[in-house]
Order: C-alpha cells, then structure tokens, then sequence
C-alpha cells in the first residue's frame, strides 16, 4: 500500500522525526482519551437509570453488564465491558445449533438480530442505538482501549489476519475505529482486513477526530449497529 510505503520511507529518512511526531500524537491522543472517556462515563451513568426498568421487563435474569476478553494491543487479553444484549449462556447455544454456528463463522462472525437466538430483546434495542458499547469508556480510562482504533476482536478472529497480525496488535484497539465509519457491520471479512489496515498506515489526529465526528453522525442515524 502507498501509505505503508511512505511510512517506511519517511521512517529511513528521518527516524528521530518520525519518533517524535508519534510520541506527540500518542501524548495527544491519550490526552483525548481521558477527557472523553470522563464525558462518556458522566453520560453512562446519565443512561444507567432509565436503562434498567427497560432491562427488567425485556431480558432474562441476570448481570445488566457483560464482560468479555478480547485481544488487546500487543496481543494482551482484556475484558470488554459492555451492557449484557445477550443470554447469559449464549455461546453453548449458538454452537447447540452446528448449522447455524457454521453460518456465523461464514457471515464474520455476526448474524442477523432476529435469527441470533442469543441476543435478548433489551439486547436488540441497546443494539441498535449502540448504547452497549457505553461501558467501554471504562476501557479507554482503564488505557486497554482507546476512543480510535481498530475494533477489538476474539482469539478466533485474529485468524484473519494471517500476516498482518502483528500490525494489526500494534495499536489499542478502539470503541469506535475507521471500519465503523465504512459500513461496520455492512463490511465483513476480508474487506474488514483492508480497512482495518488503512488505519494503521493512516494514523493521524485529523483521522481521529474525523473519525469521531462520523461516528457520532452514523450513531444518530443507527447505520451499519446491529
């Protein structure tokens, strides 16, 4: 890719420069990090309360959080936090059903809302508007996540970036990233590679907050959150 290329070329050129700007946009980014994740834990606890009675009426009994270990940046596992969309035992009964599972495997590891017998329907709703992804700004204070980056995955996900893993582990993996803003789950693997990867040769804080911004917009619009 032309943007890989011009790393390694910048990279030869002038290392010590090449340094310095990424330790300033790290600095930065973290800066962006914190602040946001403080905003996006105030708005968390201003959704908590009316979430609940939601909760109680459309899903069975259980935690209202859900934790889950992903694979963080290094290849470090970490639990992801989330608001619980799916039955406490889900993946024993989605692998229940062979030719279901094997769809879900062949469809990147998603299926359709109202084929998925794991998803509740509190889960479909919060979904939907993407309010299950508000208790990773618990995450990003935490530093195992960031505002921007690739989409964290599972250990069987890695799978599919055969190569590119290492680079693909080489940044914090994002509550919103690059993959969001072209379809998220309207892009599916092998394309979700390429996109991924255009992040990683692309970083940058105008990306960033470019990011950000479409995001915010794609949320109000409920695109590509299922």
């Amino acid at each position: 890719m032309r943007g890989q290329e011009e790393l390694i070329y910048n990279t030869a050129i002038n290392q010590d420069e090449t340094i310095a700007i990424k330790s300033s946009y790290k600095l930065i980014k973290r800066t962006i990090d914190i602040l946001g994740a403080i905003v996006g834990l105030f708005i968390l606890l201003l959704f908590l309360i009316p979430l609940i009675p939601f909760y109680l009426i459309g899903s069975n009994r259980g935690p209202l959080f859900f934790k889950q270990q992903r694979i963080g940046q290094n290849g470090k596992q970490f639990g992801i936090y989330k608001f619980r969309s799916m039955i406490r035992n889900a993946e024993e009964v989605l692998k229940e059903d062979k030719e279901l599972y094997d769809k879900y495997v062949a469809n990147s590891y998603k299926l359709e809302p109202d084929e998925d017998p794991r998803i509740t329907s509190f889960g479909r709703f919060i979904r939907k508007t993407s309010l299950d992804e508000l208790p990773q700004f618990l995450n990003v204070l935490k530093g195992e996540m960031s505002l921007v980056g690739p989409r964290p995955i599972v250990q069987i996900e890695l799978n599919e970036y055969r190569d590119k893993k290492d680079l693909f582990l080489s940044v914090k993996p994002g509550i919103t990233g690059y993959w969001q803003t072209c379809g998220r789950s309207e892009v599916n693997y092998p394309e979700r590679v390429d996109v991924e990867l255009h992040y990683m040769y692309n970083q940058s804080l105008i990306l960033d907050l470019t990011i950000l911004f479409k995001t915010v917009v794609q949320v109000l619009l409920r695109k590509g959150a299922y």
